[in-house]
């Protein structure tokens, strides 16, 4: 018998408290947006255990197309709990990173553009990267990466 194997990771999903700010911010970063739909039905509601459901997702896409970010903001069941203040050590998940060409020039243009806050400094790990976390004006946990090698 032949082993099911796994293909590839499909998407994150981040739920949002705002998809065009969202959206916007994550475009400044450099995804793409592939899209935008409504999900609402009882199909949905199948899927998550939620039941009535009625949100709208944003599928965005990175620039060599191979990873995917999935933007949700609920209408309806309202969110129920709120994570973005949580501190980098809280169990779940955590951030999502990027690997961006110039670190410094995207966290001034985020925090710039976006009102974006570091967490704590660019540092410099080896002689391999230099790496910061930062938190979008909605409190979403972003890291970003510039490989020095």
């Amino acid at each position: 018998m032949t082993k099911n194997k796994l293909l590839r990771m499909d998407n994150v999903g981040i739920v949002v408290e705002s998809l065009d700010k969202t959206v916007a911010f994550f475009q400044e970063i450099g995804l793409k947006l592939e899209g935008r739909a409504m999900v609402e039905g009882e199909w949905a509601g199948r899927v998550t255990g939620l039941g009535d459901q009625s949100l709208e997702i944003a599928m965005l896409v990175t620039p060599d197309g191979h990873s995917r970010l999935e933007l949700s903001q609920f209408i309806r069941p309202a969110v129920v709990s709120d994570h973005r203040t949580a501190p980098v050590n809280a169990l779940g998940y955590l951030r999502v990173m990027f690997t961006v060409e110039n670190i410094d020039e995207m966290v001034a243009r985020l925090q710039e553009k976006h009102g974006a806050q570091m967490v704590g400094g660019i540092v410099q790990y080896q002689n391999s990267y230099r790496l910061c976390y930062l938190r979008a004006a909605d409190g979403l946990l972003i890291g970003l990466a510039q490989q020095l090698i």
